[in-house]
């Protein structure tokens, strides 16, 4: 039996679709009603079966923060994706992030011990990628550094330094390190944002850019380590070093929007953030523009996939076809 953690989320939802394809018995973990309605719909996608495959799904109902419902999930469990995660750049958030990133990480890595689990493959972020001071690109081995990153990176982090600590009692685990993930369903968060930006016709962009990956990508990877002799490594997932003006216009085009022209300068970036903070006062919303985002889109990394393409012999698909794809998703669910 194989467990999902995370399974109502963007990775979570495709990795069930590709195993629930492959006809592998998964039980996947949930939180509320609503979110499976949400898995349902990205299957609908990809497969005119969309209710058969989400119903060989075993669902259970449970937190990774609460024991008792881990226990009951992990009967019978040789191996285990761990999908879930909570997301935020908000300084403010880091108690939160770091008790689930962190502390959930580190009871499923506890269960995985404690059950003689068979693998498990931990999804965590290229945040947690050290910075390269030079024009080469960062690799798994470049040193990282807490200054002038974002509170999720940092509690990702010490969530693969849980994961590591498995590994030192005999838990064979494998780590990816997913760029910015294009797939669709998704458009309040992550890659999402980039398509209801595109959507509105902006003329700035912001300076900087990152690595990105499609989804099949990530999900195929995932599964293609589970299933090699691979322990103890972490694996680079990135198909392209892009920019954000490269990124929004390739949306921008696909959707017959103008293509934005115009680079934010750095005191329109500080004139943001300080009306990012007073919006949060007000509102309470989330920020979304702190200093390590200002120094992070002022200092641009790139990254280096050759460990995941000689390993397996993995080849990335064109970024464009998942642009493609949602872009046409995103028109037909919010026109």
């Amino acid at each position: 039996m194989v467990l999902v953690t995370g399974g109502t989320g963007l990775v979570g939802s495709h990795l069930l679709l590709k195993l629930t394809m492959d006809n592998t018995e998964v039980r996947a973990i949930y939180r509320t009603a609503e979110k499976l309605e949400q898995v349902k719909r990205i299957f609908s996608y990809y497969s005119p079966n969309a209710n058969t495959l989400f119903n060989k799904i075993d669902w259970v109902k449970g937190d990774i923060l609460d024991i008792p419902s881990l226990e009951l999930a992990f009967q019978k469990v040789t191996h285990v994706y761990h999908c879930a995660a909570y997301i935020s750049f908000n300084p403010s958030d880091f108690n939160l992030l770091e008790r689930i990133n962190r502390e959930g990480t580190a009871n499923i890595v506890n269960m995985c011990i404690a059950i003689g689990v068979k693998k498990l493959c931990h999804v965590s972020t290229i945040g947690t990628i050290g910075r390269t001071i030079t024009d080469e690109k960062a690799t798994e081995e470049t040193e990282w550094s807490r200054q002038h990153t974002n509170p999720y990176a940092i509690t990702k982090y010490l969530a693969e330094m849980e994961v590591w600590r498995g590994s030192q009692e005999q838990l064979e685990v494998v780590i990816i390190n997913p760029g910015v993930i294009l797939g669709p369903g998704f458009w309040e968060s992550g890659s999402g944002t980039f398509f209801k930006t595109a959507s509105k016709g902006y003329p700035f962009y912001p300076p900087g850019g990152s690595g990105f990956v499609t989804i099949a990508d990530v999900t195929n990877s995932m599964v293609s380590l589970m299933n090699s002799n691979i322990s103890r490594e972490r694996f680079i997932i990135v198909a392209k070093n892009l920019t954000y003006k490269e990124i929004l216009s390739n949306i921008a085009s696909k959707m017959g929007k103008k293509l934005p022209s115009k680079e934010l300068k750095m005191w329109q970036l500080q004139l943001g953030k300080f009306g990012d903070q007073i919006r949060n006062l007000a509102t309470g919303k989330a920020r979304t523009i702190t200093n390590s985002t200002i120094y992070g889109l002022k200092h641009p990394s790139k990254f280096d996939n050759s460990k995941i393409k000689k390993a397996l012999k993995f080849e990335f698909e064109p970024i464009d076809e998942a642009i493609k794809l949602s872009t046409k998703l995103f028109i037909e669910e919010l026109p």
